[in-house]
């Protein structure tokens, strides 16, 4: 059966007011890689681990001026065991004053260590566990109105302890693990009990992708298009330039 999208109702708003939406098949809904040339470009505030950029570029007949996060990436880790459990932990978020239930995850901050290493690598430190099995099950941007910020998420099955426990400090040392039924943690999703973005776009991927047998799934080592420092089938350093 052919999904598409609903048109935009005339008769709900004053004609002229904006552009009617236009009619598409599910096949053609994908957001698409269009940059724009960056005429000047400077580093308003250097970090330890993302910097904030101010860019100039043509848009149209003028000229803007943006400031954004330049953000190295990050993956996170859903962890579903032979039962159907997913694991989640939790852990404390300063911004936002709370303890958050959440899906693995790290920073993508070691130079030349591939998304699938990172992901290997955040799940044993974060919760001693190994996994036999990997494929990529979702990616996205954070907040792509201020970030550059890019995670993939990773299915991992077939978990296992990992040969020796791994020494976690500042909020890490904190962490507890729970394994919860993949059907009561989206259903903590849709109360708005869960508030992790990560937690919540894996949750709900793996629930719509387990209904279709696995088949959105792809491999591991998939190239990351979508990830702005990715260039040659591999991740570049943060101080390379930025795709253009």
């Amino acid at each position: 059966m052919t999904e598409s999208l609903a048109h935009d109702t005339a008769a709900a708003r004053p004609a002229g007011t904006a552009p009617a939406a236009a009619a598409a098949s599910a096949s053609d809904l994908a957001d698409s890689t269009d940059p724009r040339p960056v005429t000047r470009s400077s580093i308003a505030y250097h970090g330890r681990i993302w910097d904030v950029v101010k860019d100039e570029f043509p848009y149209g007949q003028a000229t803007l001026t943006r400031e954004y996060v330049a953000h190295p990436g990050a993956v996170a880790i859903l962890a579903l065991d032979e039962a159907e459990r997913v694991l989640l932990i939790n852990q404390y978020r300063h911004p936002v004053r709370s303890m958050m239930w959440e899906i693995p995850a790290g920073l993508l901050d070691v130079d030349g260590e591939s998304p699938l290493a990172a992901a290997r690598r955040e799940l044993a430190e974060e919760t001693d566990l190994v996994a036999r099995d990997w494929a990529v099950l979702g990616e996205y941007y954070t907040t792509p109105g201020s970030s550059s910020e890019a995670i993939r998420i990773y299915l991992a099955r077939g978990i296992a302890a990992a040969e020796r426990p791994f020494e976690r400090e500042a909020e890490e040392a904190d962490i507890r693990l729970r394994w919860v039924p993949l059907e009561a943690a989206v259903t903590a999703v849709l109360g708005r009990r869960i508030q992790n973005p990560s937690a919540v776009v894996g949750l709900l991927a793996a629930y719509a992708a387990r209904s279709r047998g696995w088949q959105s799934l792809a491999e591991p080592d998939a190239p990351w298009e979508r990830h702005p420092r990715w260039h040659d089938g591999r991740l570049t350093s943060r101080d390379a330039p930025a795709r253009p």
